[in-house]
């Protein structure tokens, strides 16, 4: 799962997916604004059939906890 949450991070702010990791913050270390951050989540709920609550995304800041909440809701 992580692997593809990481394409799809690079996808959406053209980074390279190999300098992506769990603990990379989104605003701070790829500097993702709002705009950014609603546009990656849209594709990851695609992805992954889930629906991430606006509550929720007050408490995602790198990339394992998009990992962390997907598999929640999975579950």
């Amino acid at each position: 799962m992580m692997e593809r949450i990481k394409e799809i991070v690079a996808d959406s702010l053209g980074v390279d997916v190999d300098s992506l990791t769990a603990e990379t913050r989104f605003k701070e270390d790829l500097e993702a604004d709002s705009l950014d951050l609603f546009e990656m989540v849209m594709a990851i709920e695609e992805e992954f059939d889930v629906k991430i609550e606006t509550e929720e995304l007050e408490n995602i800041k790198t990339l394992g906890d998009i990992e962390k909440e997907v598999e929640k809701l999975q579950a």
